[in-house]
């Protein structure tokens, strides 16, 4: 029975009998073809309907001669091509015809050439049958079957239409996703979700608590970790009750971080309450995003197409690779090295603690509030964080500008994080291995990340190295000692601050509006094979809703994050169970539910109360993680595809379905397009000029319509379209099959008009080319058998014909 699952539904067998009888002269064969397939007990080895017979049956003395004939049959029956001829084949020649087509494929092994004994292993990916249906040509030189596309496949669907009436996309939305809300709590019941829990939560963590503490510092600790916490927490349960795609995770971005700086230097400046004015602010973007929700503003994510969600996604995930190496790098500031150490004065490397060459009056103020007096500090017994905090200066051949070397922390720190990036990316593959049974193999593969970070923490304690932990808030109160849970949005400002605030809502509601739509598009690809439809205008409701209560908490904001949207996905990916050995799984779909995105947020918020755990994990684990979702982010965008087709030659270049329609050099255009616009973005980004990101990635939509004039409507459909390959592919094998329907029905039109008849059935015809046999004299009976009920008189009825 565990074979039976490797067995997908609707399979059928054929069953291949040789044998020697001494009553014949010479072999008879005969191929039978049972209409419809019948279980018949006691031939097959599993309970599965046969559907053809091979029979051969030989005088005495040619037993080995028959096997070879039965295993070449069977070997015949495994073929893709021939096994549709078998379904579909009228008469002898048609079988024949598939056999010649079939040795045509075969390749031949000369036998002293290679070990017969040894096990040729499958290929990780099965190859593509397509061209053998189809002649050979040059890339960008196929027939223009592309005119035949239609225009509407890169169409809006039904959850960015316009509707016309007031909130009519958002109570549209609410009618399609409630039928599936019960679904939503009872799919999550899998290992596979406590998995993606377990991951997204200890990789949730870390940029949100790092977000809170730039932005204490950039806010003077008006808005803190603690704050960052809670608001990720209370915004992240309601939007995973509450939205239209629950797989979405929220998270912090990097303008609304540039946007608070500007904002709290100009409160500063001008003597404003920065809370105050920054809950007007947030209120007036809460109300327009409310507006563009009424409008159905979110239809236009249809003009979002491949071109700039991918050039927005790949850059994304640059940015968490980049910002994961460089906070490796900034230990190395934290925890120096002595590059120019001398092994044999190691004896005589000491650094001490000494006062500062010229102390002034701040420093003096300081010292007097910690009850020293300039003459009283024992400056060669202070530690390194008092001697930091008096201002004291490092002296001494084992001493850095910051402080004493650390090596032995910098290079643990440097092991830990490329140890966790390998290790989660080795067991994250390792369903694919030959090692244990497939549960366990499964299990492992979506425990990937928490194993490692927990191999990691455990390694980590065990060394005793004192690495760089974790620092989570103890403590559930506001950061600040002025201010409450609650803000007035009027405050110590003058009133016509709630109006001018208006100004810089417009700018954060473009901000919130692209960064949110843009990930919403890239989580509702239609590769993800999502079931359950999605919500753009219900999804931006909530995102409004909670942008206006954290406004008014004194909270941070948060929108879609794209990387950890990304890898929620792809942990909760679905795939194919019964393959059979040696086949690689199918992609299924996605897991969708609510309680993976609900638990993440609700242990985020119980955090403060546990942080006697977290303090275990390393900072350079969670680096590590960092590292590894934004590499495995980066598989599926097709830009990073069409960027390696730069250095690959014609004949090693995939079968891309893009390049049977689009000359390469093309190709190469847009991408190089595609590429300057990553530059630009990248550039843009990590400028002073940050706050206006949004206005960019907009600006990118201009630019693609700009490519209408130097790419023909035909050339765009294949470049930037957002169906996925495998079934682009299907399509455009369909639509050929329809062509050489019509053509051989046109020939067979044109035969009747010369007086030829030709019989067929109206269905299954073959749409194959029958050669032309010469010089064969050998006979082939081929029986064709109806066992079906309806048969006249309820028996079988068959047809034998040479």
């Amino acid at each position: 029975m565990n074979f039976m699952k490797k067995i997908p539904p609707g399979a059928e067998a054929s069953n291949v009998l040789v044998g020697e009888v001494d009553f014949l002269e010479k072999p008879i064969i005969a191929f039978v073809r049972l209409s419809p397939a019948v279980l018949i007990t006691g031939l097959t080895e599993v309970p599965v309907p046969t559907r053809f017979l091979f029979l051969l049956l030989g005088p005495h003395g040619k037993g080995p001669q028959y096997h070879e004939i039965g295993r070449s049959m069977a070997t015949l029956m495994t073929d893709e091509i021939f096994h549709d001829v078998a379904y579909k084949a009228k008469d002898r020649t048609d079988l024949l015809s598939g056999i010649d087509e079939f040795l045509d494929q075969v390749t031949v092994l000369p036998p002293g050439e290679w070990d017969p004994t040894i096990r040729i292993e499958p290929p990780k990916n099965v190859p593509s049958q397509l061209k053998r249906k189809r002649p050979s040509q040059l890339n960008g030189t196929a027939s223009p079957a592309g005119e035949l596309e239609n225009n509407d496949d890169h169409h809006a669907g039904p959850e960015l239409q316009r509707t016309g009436r007031i909130f009519g996309g958002l109570i549209l939305d609410i009618k399609r996703k409630a039928p599936f809300y019960w679904s939503d709590i009872r799919d999550s019941f899998s290992l596979q979700c406590l998995a993606s829990v377990l991951f997204l939560y200890c990789a949730c963590m870390s940029p949100v608590i790092t977000f809170g503490g730039l932005l204490g510092e950039a806010t003077k600790g008006n808005i803190s970790a603690i704050e960052s916490l809670f608001g990720a927490s209370l915004t992240g349960v309601a939007y995973s009750l509450f939205a239209g795609q629950p797989l979405t995770i929220l998270g912090s971005t990097g303008p609304v971080l540039v946007f608070e700086k500007i904002l709290f230097k100009f409160c500063k400046d001008y003597s404003l309450s920065y809370l105050s004015l920054r809950t007007s602010i947030g209120l007036w973007t809460a109300f327009l995003c409310i507006i563009l929700v009424a409008t159905d503003a979110s239809s236009l994510v249809c003009y979002i197409t491949r071109f700039t969600e991918e050039a927005f996604a790949a850059l994304i995930c640059i940015i968490f690779i980049y910002e994961a190496l460089e906070k490796l790098f900034d230990l190395g500031e934290h925890y120096p090295v002595n590059i120019h150490n001398n092994l044999d004065n190691l004896t005589l490397y000491s650094c001490q603690c000494s006062p500062p060459a010229n102390a002034t009056d701040q420093v003096m103020q300081k010292w007097n509030q910690t009850g020293y007096s300039p003459d009283s500090i024992p400056w060669s017994n202070l530690n390194v964080s008092m001697c930091k905090i008096l201002s004291g200066e490092f002296v001494g051949p084992a001493c850095s500008n910051h402080g004493p070397y650390i090596p032995d922390v910098l290079f643990w720190s440097i092991i830990l994080f490329f140890t966790t990036f390998f290790l989660s990316s080795f067991l994250k593959q390792f369903k694919t291995e030959r090692y244990f049974p497939t549960k366990v193999r499964s299990t492992i593969s979506d425990f990937a990340v928490f194993i490692t970070i927990m191999v990691m923490v455990l390694v980590d304690y065990l060394m005793g190295i004192p690495s760089p932990k974790l620092n989570v808030p103890d403590r559930f109160e506001p950061t600040s000692k002025n201010r409450g849970w609650l803000i007035d949005p009027l405050g110590d400002n003058p009133w016509w601050t709630l109006l001018v605030a208006a100004l810089p809502a417009l700018l954060c509601t473009i901000l919130i509006f692209m960064d949110q739509q843009i990930t919403a598009v890239i989580i509702n690809r239609k590769e993800h094979k999502l079931k359950k439809g999605c919500g753009y205008h219900l999804d931006l409701m909530i995102v409004a809703v909670m942008l206006g209560v954290c406004s008014i908490m004194g909270l941070p904001w948060f929108v879609a994050a794209t990387v950890l949207s990304i890898s929620h996905v792809n942990s909760l990916k679905v795939e194919s169970g019964c393959s059979a050995p040696g086949e690689q799984p199918k992609f299924l779909g996605i897991r969708e539910q609510r309680v993976t995105g609900f638990m993440i947020f609700v242990l985020m918020g119980c955090s403060v109360f546990m942080t006697s755990a977290l303090k275990f994990i390393p900072m350079p684990v969670l680096y590590g993680v960092f590292l590894y979702m934004g590499v495995s982010s980066l598989k599926g965008i097709q830009f990073f595809d069409r960027i390696k087709l730069f250095g690959m030659p014609a004949k090693h270049q995939p079968d891309l379905i893009y390049l049977r329609y689009v000359p390469l050099w093309k190709v190469h255009i847009f991408t190089l397009v595609q590429l300057t616009c990553l530059v630009l973005l990248w550039v843009i980004k990590a400028s002073a000029a940050a706050v206006v990101f949004p206005m960019m990635v907009l600006a990118l939509v201009f630019i693609r319509k700009l490519l209408d004039f130097f790419f023909t409507k035909r050339e765009l459909s294949w470049l930037d379209d957002l169906m996925p390959e495998s079934k682009k592919k299907k399509e455009d094998d369909k639509k050929k099959k329809a062509r050489e329907k019509l053509e051989v029905e046109s020939r067979l039109q044109e035969a009747e008009q010369l007086g030829l008849k030709v019989g067929y059935e109206d269905s299954n015809r073959l749409a194959i080319p029958v050669k032309t046999l010469s010089g064969s004299q050998e006979k082939v009976a081929c029986v064709r058998v109806d066992v079906s009920p309806d048969s006249p008189g309820g028996v079988s009825t068959a047809e034998t014909f040479l």
